[in-house]
């Protein structure tokens, strides 16, 4: 076969492959990539190949509302809009202690009574936790709600653009940087009234898929999470790859913080936390009730 016959091959067999790929979206933070890398890189035996498009979580729920991709992380917040087409995989998501989202103001003790609030998403588990705190704690109620691009908001708060930002991830490491104070931890108020773990990211895939399928996926994400809690310096560099200049020592923190037990088990506390949430958001409007078996995983 000729040099040119061959590469013509080989494109079509990598076209093939692609082809045959899970299309799969999640976030280029730390603890998605380092999830994912083992997956991804193909060194976990049996799993499907992937074809993996980053996106910011609020980018990847309005994937998921629209049926877009075979799997993606998404926040918990939007499983009542998307769990008809989507499955709640039972692994690989967010679920943690102390690493809720926190309210941060330029001054310390604020009142939030009429004030603006800037926020990632109104489609977000952080948002969810926020409208249940400020339910609990703030009598009259916020102000102005504010969506931004989750970079601009510490920067809003600082310069006096806002009068509160609702804040995730890293930003629980580097908000005094910018001057800021930590005004309410929506995690520390979340677990100080229910007990329960705070759900944050969830990881979904299509039911047309089929329930062998289903199981074949969540097996795959639950040996990527401990392939590289076995070897996390296999997965470093694509975590800072995509880390989006974030500092070595942040990142090891965000992955610490979480990636754990429940990433690579809901268990029995994660799947309460997660009913709980939505039902108390479903009680105060904010998203629609579940179906009894909605989180049921083939």
């Amino acid at each position: 076969m000729s040099p040119e016959k061959l590469s013509e091959s080989e494109s079509e067999s990598e076209a093939e492959a692609e082809s045959e790929a899970l299309k799969i979206a999640y976030s280029p933070c730390p603890n998605d990539t380092f999830v994912f890398d083992a997956w991804a890189h193909g060194r976990v035996p049996g799993a499907p190949a992937l074809d993996v498009t980053f996106a910011d979580i609020d980018i990847t729920n309005g994937m998921a509302e629209r049926g877009e991709l075979d799997v993606l992380k998404v926040s918990y917040a939007v499983l009542p809009y998307v769990l008809d087409e989507y499955a709640l995989l039972p692994c690989g998501g967010a679920l943690g202690r102390g690493c809720g989202p926190l309210v941060l103001t330029r001054e310390p003790g604020v009142d939030l009574t009429g004030r603006t609030v800037a926020v990632p998403s109104e489609r977000s588990t952080a948002y969810l936790l926020f409208r249940l705190w400020a339910a609990d704690t703030v009598p009259g109620g916020v102000g102005e709600i504010v969506v931004m691009p989750f970079h601009e908001i510490m920067p809003a708060v600082r310069d006096g653009k806002v009068d509160a930002g609702l804040v995730i991830h890293e930003a629980r490491f580097t908000y005094r940087n910018y001057g800021l104070h930590s005004l309410a931890d929506m995690g520390e108020h979340w677990e100080t009234t229910t007990g329960l773990p705070i759900p944050l990211g969830a990881i979904i895939a299509k039911r047309s898929l089929g329930a062998e399928e289903l199981r074949r996926l969540a097996d795959s994400a639950r040996a990527s999470v401990r392939a590289a809690w076995d070897d996390p310096e296999a997965s470093r560099p694509y975590v800072l790859e995509h880390a989006q200049e974030m500092d070595p020592k942040v990142a090891d923190q965000h992955i610490g913080l979480y990636v754990n037990e429940f990433t690579a088990d809901l268990g029995e506390d994660g799947y309460a936390a997660v009913r709980g949430l939505l039902t108390r958001a479903a009680a105060e409007g904010l998203v629609p009730p579940l179906g009894p078996d909605a989180l049921a995983f083939p």
